[in-house]
């Protein structure tokens, strides 16, 4: 069964990505069809002061550029894990039981967050490209957005603690301490925690190669703990991912989006509780930790010194302020992600 486990997930992960490239087209015809693109750059930081430097690095990409590529991602995985789940009902074939990878214990969760924070992204990536809405340049309110995240990961807390009754976490070298329900509050700051870190889309391809090596990581962990279901989860998305990063790359076809960056992130949150990985995730995820601890810097630093730290954050955009390419920035940071997932999966993986 071993090497069944493996057939499954690499070809689930090959399926996904072939799946995503092939209806890439009907998907960019449609937003180019109805230009869901934003109608100006952004001017405005999060602070609401001048974003003068983003405003020139991209006041060219932004505005013809469709968002909501996001798509591509989740609506390709919903339809890949309904599809084999489909298929096992009405097949007494072993492969296409096998392929089967929606279970109760292992992907309803994550699955169902996946579907609810992509809803959230989609209505506030609508917003902003119509230029409606309360936030900075367009979009939903951030409080709103805040509050309906928060309640995302609130049921996604309740489900863990109350319905699978998971009340410990792994502490590497430590092994796992009984938190009880501190459990519920932990899982909602790290949702939280991973969303900030979706600040990384804002380069052609950075977001894209970083999520799929950090799926991947966790794909790795799950088959290692014997979740193959969860493995499987991780695979596809990773594949959807690699397949959006094919025509995201520079120049991009389209953005991901909060469509994308919103889903994902909370469903990483929930996958670094279900492989009992929650302390090895800022390592796994170092590069969202670095992109949303450079903007909590620089947004201290402007309040209490009245000054900047960097040119532009995240710190992507003050690499590109002071001269490196995208391309440079892009690929820099995916050998370090690569590097920062290996190592993290090496200590989520020690005996």
């Amino acid at each position: 069964m071993f090497s069944a486990d493996i057939i499954k997930i690499l070809f689930l992960f090959t399926f996904s990505s072939l799946l995503a490239i092939f209806w890439t087209p009907i998907l960019t015809h449609f937003l180019y069809k109805y230009k869901l693109w934003k109608k100006e750059a952004r001017q405005k930081s999060i602070d609401g002061k001048s974003a003068s430097v983003f405003y020139n690095l991209h006041k060219e990409k932004e505005v013809g550029t469709p968002r909501l590529g996001g798509l591509l991602i989740w609506i390709t995985v919903i339809f890949v894990i309904l599809f084999f789940a489909i298929l096992a009902k009405v097949s007494d074939n072993f492969w296409l039981e096998k392929l089967n990878f929606l279970s109760r214990s292992q992907t309803y969760l994550p699955l169902g967050i996946l579907i609810s924070a992509s809803l959230l992204g989609l209505c506030d990536d609508l917003l902003q490209v119509s230029g409606k809405g309360k936030y900075i340049g367009g979009g939903m309110k951030f409080s709103r957005r805040l509050l309906i995240m928060i309640i995302i990961a609130g049921i996604g807390a309740w489900w863990f603690y109350s319905k699978l009754g998971w009340t410990t976490i792994f502490i590497p070298t430590m092994g796992d301490i009984n938190i009880g329900f501190f459990y519920v509050p932990l899982f909602i700051i790290t949702t939280l925690g991973c969303w900030a870190g979706g600040v990384i889309d804002g380069i052609d391809g950075l977001a894209g190669g970083t999520l799929a090596i950090i799926f991947s990581a966790f794909s790795v962990i799950a088959f290692f703990q014997g979740q193959i279901d969860l493995a499987s989860f991780c695979a596809v998305l990773a594949g959807a991912i690699l397949a959006f990063l094919w025509f995201n790359i520079p120049p991009a076809r389209f953005y991901m989006g909060e469509s994308g960056m919103m889903g994902l992130t909370a469903t990483l949150a929930a996958i670094a509780f279900l492989t009992n990985s929650v302390f090895v995730l800022p390592i796994i995820g170092g590069l969202l930790v670095i992109e949303a601890g450079s903007v909590i810097l620089q947004l201290l630093s402007k309040k209490f010194r009245h000054k900047k730290i960097f040119i532009s954050s995240p710190i992507h955009h003050h690499l590109e302020a002071i001269g490196w390419s995208q391309p440079k920035i892009t690929m820099r940071f995916w050998i370090l992600g690569m590097i920062m997932a290996i190592i993290g999966v090496i200590i989520k993986l020690l005996p």
